[in-house]
């Protein structure tokens, strides 16, 4: 008798649905409530953020990376890259050609200069050749269970790592893809893809010639990339080489600039969100205004300084030689 009512129970804790997003974790029932907002049934999500696998199994690896003293150094290794890269500049425009159908596709339809989606992809993943190693919801769920909010940016970390989950989510629960193989290979800071998008960045994504967008194909990452710079930093109008400085020697003379101005940005003399105040190279600058222009928009996919002139000189080169 007791053990027909014990198979009994465990049958209908098997087969049972769920019906609420009851968590003893507060952070984890407002993203079971968001997701249900999304669409997501309350099965679904339920099943996600109880799953071993998804939600018990941690990234100490990329949670390690993602402390400050980490960020600021990889924030001073971005000029180093950015020379390191410009010896990638002939695979640049190898790879120009070999996707140009692509790229006249994205331009037409975007105004995105191919030579700056190029770039992107470069630094990025080196155009596909860096594979990811982490798995993007563990990445963010790793974050949201550490983190104590006793800072700004540690409450900042949590609320984004909260709505990279909820992106992740929704976007397996469309996609057909049980919790358990909702694996999205990603870097140790989340990103996704060959273009790294993070997750909540997923709404940017779209396929070339295909109706579900994949960001581990080249041809979908181009066009992904050029709606994202599209849509989010109003990139809409071809840049003109020509209108453009010597990029590479403005390049030099950013760098030499940023080495003595501790609170240094390309672009910006104040920050709208925070207040913080910058040491501007290129505000008072007449001949700086067009790159500066390009320059801040290309800070919407990346708010580093030293990232976006990168870019810029990597797609300006390019430009160069495509043009022999």
């Amino acid at each position: 008798m007791f053990k027909s009512l014990l198979l009994l129970s465990i049958s209908t804790l098997v087969f049972a649905g769920y019906s609420n997003c009851d968590f003893s974790d507060k952070n984890y029932e407002e993203v079971c409530k968001k997701v249900v907002k999304k669409g997501v049934s309350y099965d679904y999500a339920n099943k996600f953020l109880l799953s071993y696998f998804k939600t018990k199994k941690f990234d100490e690896v990329s949670y390690e990376y993602l402390k400050p003293k980490h960020i600021k150094r990889h924030r001073k290794n971005e000029k180093k890259a950015n020379n390191v890269l410009v010896k990638y500049i002939p695979e640049m425009v190898t790879h120009l050609k070999k996707y140009e159908e692509v790229y006249d596709y994205t331009e037409e339809k975007f105004g995105v200069n191919r030579e700056i989606i190029t770039a992107i992809l470069l630094k990025e993943t080196k155009l596909d050749k860096i594979k990811p190693t982490h798995d993007a919801f563990i990445v963010f769920n790793t974050l949201l269970v550490r983190t104590k909010p006793n800072s700004k940016r540690e409450k900042w970390l949590i609320k984004m790592s909260k709505t990279n989950m909820v992106s992740i989510i929704s976007h397996c629960y469309k996609q057909g893809v049980t919790p358990e193989g909702c694996n999205l290979p990603s870097s140790y800071a989340g990103a996704v893809g060959i273009p790294q998008f993070m997750p909540n960045s997923f709404i940017y994504a779209e396929g070339y010639k295909t109706k579900v967008a994949d960001l581990t194909k080249m041809e979908d990452a181009i066009v992904s990339a050029s709606k994202f710079l599209n849509k989010k930093a109003k990139f809409n109008e071809l840049i003109n080489w020509e209108a453009m400085p010597d990029v590479v020697d403005i390049e030099a003379q950013w760098y030499e600039y940023e080495f003595s101005n501790d609170r240094a940005s390309f672009v910006y003399a104040k920050s709208k969100r925070s207040g913080k105040t910058y040491d501007c190279f290129s505000c008072d600058k007449k001949d700086l205004t067009y790159m500066r222009k390009y320059t801040k928009k290309i800070m919407r996919y990346n708010n580093s300084s030293n990232y976006a002139v990168g870019v810029m000189r990597l797609a300006y080169s390019a430009h160069q030689e495509l043009s022999k």
